[in-house]
This record gives structure tokens, sequence and C-alpha cells, in this order.
């Protein structure tokens, strides 16, 4: 193998390393609920999390590969430099979250380290305006829209299991978590995945090994559903317990709502093309289906420690692959 071929080999190792720790950081997203909520113990709801996120791609289309690939930095300043810098930004802030436990999103991470990395070779004309306004945006869309969801949710199943029994209505609920779990984990692996799946198409384009509308190779897509599959089956229990139990307490029919209403809003988001946060989306919901039984239900401290990390996520990723691209030309 030459040099150069063994360069293209390790950046995309890179990028299904980034893509296994995403599983692994956003695995909370999917479980935390159903294990809040005692429906599935920790290793039995990594293993279906992780079932749903690897099948996901025969469920949705690639709109949010081609996002990321073309649509937050220009294609043609893209050189393996500028993607090594924009993962190893992507990563490390990972990486620190994940150690300090808190649910910031991989997929904002992502956007500022492709940010960071293009700014440092080309400039600020390197950005696509659009991908990133969009992008941006729903840092603040996504929660919101998850939120009303889940409450819309409560309200709706709270009026039809009126006249149920407690325990039966607590009983239904507990196998119903399966699904939402199930439809959770969905839109996780079908939103997340493609974004590395993005990543891999840039770099391959942009050294001429395929065209610019050239379909995503199905080696790819397979590669980064099983890398995700393989993080969320290592769980990341950090996270896990502060959304599960810090943010609020969850029944089962708060954790059905929950997942449900962030499900629903993650189909939507993927259809349309845009890389949204599934941490986003899950916190908002949790918050949703925890404000809906009272205000004082949420510990609102918690959650605004969670809103901080995620107005930091752009620019401390992006700063980041800034270092690390300056790093890689100097060498």
């Amino acid at each position: 193998m030459d040099g150069y071929t063994f360069a293209i080999v390790a950046l995309i190792a890179v990028a299904l390393a980034f893509d296994f720790l995403n599983g692994l950081h956003d695995a909370a997203n999917s479980i935390a609920t159903v294990v809040s909520t005692r429906v599935l113990s920790p290793p039995l709801a990594v293993c279906w999390a992780a079932f749903f996120n690897f099948i996901s791609f025969l469920f949705f289309g690639l709109a949010v590969a081609t996002t990321i690939g073309k649509g937050i930095i220009h294609p043609d300043i893209v050189t393996p430099a500028v993607i090594f810098g924009a993962l190893m930004g992507a990563i490390s802030w990972n990486l620190l979250t994940w150690w300090l436990g808190i649910p910031s999103s991989s997929s904002h991470a992502l956007v500022g380290g492709l940010v960071g990395a293009g700014v440092a070779a080309a400039g600020f004309s390197s950005i696509v305006a659009w991908g990133v306004i969009k992008t941006a945006l729903f840092i603040f869309l996504a929660p919101i829209f998850g939120m009303l969801m889940a409450i819309l949710l409560v309200i709706i199943t709270s009026w039809l299991f009126k006249p149920v029994a407690a325990t039966t209505s607590d009983r239904v609920f507990r196998r119903m978590q399966l699904l939402s779990a199930a439809a959770y984990s969905l839109g996780h692996g079908a939103n997340d995945a493609q974004k590395t799946m993005g990543i891999i198409m840039a770099l391959l384009i942009s050294q001429g090994l395929l065209g610019a509308h050239d379909p995503v190779p199905f080696w790819v897509v397979i590669s980064c559903q099983l890398a995700m599959g393989l993080g969320t089956l290592m769980g990341g229990w950090r996270i896990v317990h502060t959304m599960g139990s810090k943010i609020t307490r969850l029944t089962p029919h708060q954790g059905f709502c929950a997942e449900t209403g962030g499900a629903f809003m993650l189909f939507g988001a993927t259809a349309a093309g845009i890389p949204v946060s599934t941490t986003h989306t899950i916190t908002g919901a949790i918050m949703g289906v925890g404000a809906a039984r009272r205000a004082s239900a949420v510990r609102w401290g918690v959650a605004g420690n969670i809103v901080v990390a995620w107005f930091l996520t752009i620019p401390a990723s992006a700063a980041m692959a800034w270092g690390f691209y300056e790093l890689t030309v100097l060498f």
C-alpha cells in the first residue's frame, strides 16, 4: 500500500472512529428514558437501540449525507487535511463532553469541525452560508419541536387513558416504550450515521475516487451504520444518568411520549435532509413531559447547563478543528 492509499484509508478509519464515538456519546438519546423507567435493563436497552440504529438505512434516504458532504463547506476546498482537522475537532469535543457527562451534540460538533477546518484552509468564503444557518437554527428548533410534540402526546394519551386503571395504564406504556425506543433509535441511526457518510463521500469526491453526482457506495453506508451500532452497544452511562434522571423523573407514560415526540421530529428532519441534533431533540422532549406534569418537575438548573453546552459546541469544535488542521499542515 503506497502512502497516498494509506492516508485515504486512515482518514476513513478516523471517520468511522467518529461514528463509533457518536454512537457511544449519543446512546443516551435512545436508551435513557427506557432505562430510567426500568422497562429494560441497561444491557438489553443498548442491544435494542444498537439493532435499530443499524437497520435504519433500510427506511430512510440519504439526504442528510448530501447536506454534510456538500452543504457546510464548499466541496472544492476539501482536502485530506481539512477532513482530518474536522474529524479530530469533533472527536475531541465529543470525548470532553462525554467525560463530563454533558449531553452535547455530535452533529453540531462535526459541523463546527468542518467550519473550523474549512476556514483555516480557505477563509470564510469556504462556508456554505445557508447550510450552516439551517443547522444553527435547529439548535433552537429541534428541542422546541421535540418539547411541543412530547407535551401534545402527554395531553392526548392522558385523555385517552383517563378511564383506565393506573396499574393497567402503566403496564401498557411499559410495552409501548419498547416501540417508542425503537422508533427513536431508527431516527437517531438514520440522521447521525449519514453525517459520517457525508464526510467520507466528501473525501472520496475530493480525491477523484467518486464523481460529484455518484450515489453513496453501499460499503460506506454499511460501515457507518455498523460503527454507530457498535458505539451504541458500548453505552454512554455518564450521559444516560444526566438524561434519564437529572433533568426530571420519568414514568413509562412520560418516557413513551418523550421518545415518540422526539422520533417524529427526527423522521421529518431526516426526510428533509436537515442534520439535527438527536441530543437536543430528546432533551427538549424530556423537558416537555416533565413540564407537562408541572414546571417545578424539571430541574431547570441542570437544563440550563446543558443549553450552555449546546451554544459552545460549534465554536469550541471549530477552534479545535482549526488547531488540528494547522498541526497537519505544519507536519
